[in-house]
């Protein structure tokens, strides 16, 4: 295959990703914003974990909301932690807890009943993202999963699933941020009006 047949077919799958996203992921994402814009009302915070680009996507979304998506809407900002951000807990809990607790001891510390964390991996299957949500379960928080595939172990484990419609990573990936983008622009809708 000749780069520019590369470029096209990556295009085209991104493209039916997407529309595949419409088809399959419209009505959890009104639930996602629902239970956002109800968690935000509440008082409550977000979490968020994920390994590698997700870790990444972790870091977007909280600021996303942290900050804000719209640049037209003045608000406030709203309590979202990535647990994917700091390296000395990270490390010191991978090098005296193992790796696939790191995020379960972050929610351990930091999650309280009634907030929400956003559990972010492409396969569903991360361990230590697992033990994250076993632990926000054990809590009594909710759980929003932005999976991949068929859903890997975590589908069943959390509260809410979106489940990107692809088994190629990269667009899983390029589906999450999306579905982010949109879930926290109406959430900012919701609580603060349109532009």
């Amino acid at each position: 295959m000749n780069k520019e047949q590369f470029i096209s077919e990556s295009l085209q799958e991104s493209s039916q990703t997407k529309l595949g996203i419409e088809k399959y992921c419209k009505e959890d994402m009104l639930k996602a914003v629902d239970l956002l814009a109800q968690t935000f009302r509440n008082n409550n915070k977000l979490l968020l974990c994920g390994n590698g680009g997700s870790a990444a996507d972790c870091q977007h979304i909280a600021t996303e909301l942290m900050i804000r998506l719209s640049h037209h809407i003045k608000r406030p900002a709203l309590p979202a932690i990535a647990l994917t951000t700091d390296t000395s807990t990270l490390t010191a809990g991978g090098n005296d807890i193992g790796f696939e607790n790191v995020f379960s001891r972050g929610v351990e510390g930091l999650g309280l009943k009634g907030d929400v964390l956003f559990a972010i991996s492409t396969s569903g299957n991360s361990v230590n993202v697992i033990k994250a949500v076993e632990t926000a379960n054990s809590k009594g928080m909710k759980v929003i999963g932005f999976l991949g595939g068929d859903g890997g172990k975590l589908k069943s484990k959390v509260d809410l699933s979106i489940v990107i419609p692809s088994s190629n990573v990269q667009r899983i990936q390029e589906g999450h941020i999306t579905v982010a983008h949109i879930v926290c622009e109406l959430v900012e809708e919701e609580l603060y009006g349109k532009p």
